[in-house]
């Protein structure tokens, strides 16, 4: 379970950013059994959701990357990088010091009955400082170090002492720009394979475009599973018209309709990779007569003639109940572009229940959807506003931190500017008598 994640200096952000998904004790009583839920031994509870609202630019998609980019790094930067790479990552530009000072990301979750809390700095050049502690959940509450890392110099615990020994033995194993974290994991360290496991397990939907992560969804279809039953009768019910789909494998070298440019790179990719199939889709509708008589089924290509909002459901779906399945957190990027509100209401609800959600999957996403403040789908302690000052600098506020009346209307204040995180437009009337 994540408990917290923390940024600093990275795009937008110049200091250091939080969000919690720790539950407060103020208002234990509001969606205490839906929203919130125990971990035994554990001296938190924790929540199962989370939005992050903000006006265009103010960092709620960057806050989501800050978390991309560090799953990213902690998985790959032992097997996708080689001696000399660039690290992909970007601080905060507008100020002189922080442009010289590197990026910083810190985790803190859970695994088994351990907390774990992993955190690196680094610039584009290397790795600078990295560190990893655990806490027993039975145990008494202290933290031990596992290792610590002052660029190449690193104290280990024994947990890691294959890596010491390695170390010691003179074999440049860990380069400068590669997290002794995901060195661990290839050397087959328990603690570093249960820790990446965990960052794997994290689902991001980033972007906007459905096709970048709907083939999840499609093949659960093709494969005729419970998860892809799910997703056909999710669509059926969601009152979208399609009475079901149809999704079946096809070779490049078959009769597929693509562009030429698009057919030539990947018969290039067959040459490589043996073979390539791809998934054609198809909605199928009813058909009916003058008189609204049922009498037949009719199919439609789903990328052609489905709506954006249609194709958009159907990719978030697969990831959406694969996550609610094993417990695991999924990170939404615009989780309402291209849906109806109550579609995403809907979704989110899921999320915060019992019934739905046994496992305590976590939901974190932004959205600018402000039909969704309100105290009946969500806690103070779960809404957050992101909110950029006049020197660039993004910083991260959460609703649990004002004052709030009871049954006080979060999206009339929201609107209004009383928390902050919209933006503040000025009068462009007068460029219209230019």
């Amino acid at each position: 379970m994540l408990v917290q994640f923390s940024v600093k200096n990275f795009k937008t952000f110049k200091d250091k950013a939080t969000l919690s998904m720790i539950a407060s004790n103020y208002d234990k009583s509001d969606l205490e059994e839906s929203n919130v839920f125990d971990v035994k031994n554990y001296s938190h509870r924790l929540l199962k959701s989370s939005v992050i609202y903000g006006a265009n630019a103010s960092g709620k998609t960057k806050f989501i990357d800050a978390l991309a980019f560090m799953r990213w790094f902690v998985i790959n930067s032992s097997i996708k990088t080689q001696e000399g790479d660039k690290i992909d990552v970007e601080n905060f530009k507008l100020n002189t010091e922080s442009e010289n000072l590197p990026s910083e990301f810190e985790l803190i979750f859970l695994i088994n009955e351990s907390q774990y809390r992993y955190g690196f700095e680094v610039n584009s050049e290397r790795v600078i400082s990295e560190w990893l502690y655990q806490k027993k959940i039975n145990l008494k509450p202290k933290e031990v170090e596992l290792f610590y890392r002052e660029e190449l110099e690193i104290v280990f615990h024994n947990t890691f002492k294959k890596i010491k020994v390695l170390e010691k033995e003179g074999d440049d194993i860990i380069r400068d720009n590669a997290l002794v974290l995901s060195v661990s994991n290839q050397f087959k360290v328990k603690e570093a394979k249960e820790i990446v496991d965990f960052f794997k397990s994290m689902g991001f939907l980033l972007g906007n475009e459905p096709s970048r992560y709907e083939e999840f969804s499609l093949m659960s279809i093709s494969e005729k599973s419970n998860l892809g039953f799910r997703i056909i009768e999710t669509l059926k019910r969601f009152d979208i018209g399609i009475n079901d789909l149809k999704v079946k494998e096809v070779s490049i070298d078959g009769d597929m309709k693509l562009p030429k440019e698009l057919r030539n790179k990947l018969s290039e990719l067959a040459k490589k990779n043996k073979e390539i199939t791809l998934l054609e889709t198809e909605a199928v509708h009813k058909k009916y007569d003058s008189d609204y008589n049922f009498v037949s089924e009719l199919n439609f290509d789903f990328d052609v003639q489905e709506s954006a909002g249609t194709q958009k459901l159907l990719a978030i779906l697969g990831p959406f109940y694969e996550s609610l399945e094993s417990g695991d957190s999924l990170f939404i990027d615009e989780l309402d572009s291209r849906l109806h509100p109550n579609i995403v209401s809907h979704l989110i609800k899921m999320f915060n229940s019992k019934e739905t959600n046994p496992n305590n999957a976590q939901l974190i996403f932004n959205t600018h959807n402000t039909n969704l403040l309100n105290e009946n789908l969500f806690r103070r302690d779960q809404i957050w506003f992101t909110e950029k000052n006049r020197y660039g600098e993004a910083k991260l506020i959460s609703l649990a931190d004002f004052k709030i009346r009871k049954g006080e209307n979060y999206e009339e204040k929201y609107l209004d500017g009383r928390y902050g995180g919209v933006p503040y437009l000025e009068d462009i009337s007068n460029l219209f008598s230019i």
